[in-house]
């Protein structure tokens, strides 16, 4: 792995977090075992629908790791590769859960790394106890009317609920 800016080792860790999940929060502590700073960039595809704006899921994510040094959170809505230059890193950190991930994380690695050849991507496995755990199966749960305490931080669980209007008598 490359030194990065001031002999730290940056990653940067990209995803769209709508919403951030226990398993997300879960990669990013372990990923500060191997790294000095990571940057949760939060990714906006404007040929996607979300849940959350940018702006709320930049804020929940602030407020689950408002404690923890080395962890930055931005935005982007460009390249990955062109963020990459950026912020004066080129480690790139990703999260792996079942073998269908990946298919789809190897291409990415592969493209990204042929538009920028000094880029790296570091693959951390899910822990198991986030193992099926998704994004899209979390909004889908909570509006259908079912729990997801415990499978995101608490603050997320407040937002899934309030933006689904569902009292806290169903928890």
């Amino acid at each position: 792995m490359t030194q990065e800016k001031n002999g730290n080792k940056i990653a940067v860790y990209p995803g769209s977090f709508d919403p951030i999940t226990n398993g997300h929060v879960d990669l990013i502590k372990r990923g500060m075992n191997i790294f000095d700073e990571i940057i949760v960039l939060v990714a906006y595809n404007p040929n996607k629908s979300y849940l959350f704006t940018v702006e709320e899921r930049m804020e929940m994510i602030r407020e689950v790791f408002s404690d923890t040094k080395g962890v930055k959170i931005d935005s982007h809505s460009g390249l990955l590769v062109d963020y990459l230059k950026i912020s004066g890193t080129s480690i790139i950190m990703r999260g792996m859960r079942a073998l269908s991930d990946f298919e789809y994380e190897f291409q990415m690695a592969l493209m990204n790394r042929r538009q920028t050849r000094s880029i790296e991507t570091v693959f951390l496995m899910s822990g198991f106890k986030w193992f099926y755990t998704s994004s899209r199966l979390i909004k889908e749960v909570v509006s259908l009317g079912g729990s997801v305490r415990g499978l995101v931080p608490d603050n997320v669980n407040q937002k899934l609920m309030d933006k689904f209007n569902i009292k806290n008598s169903k928890e």
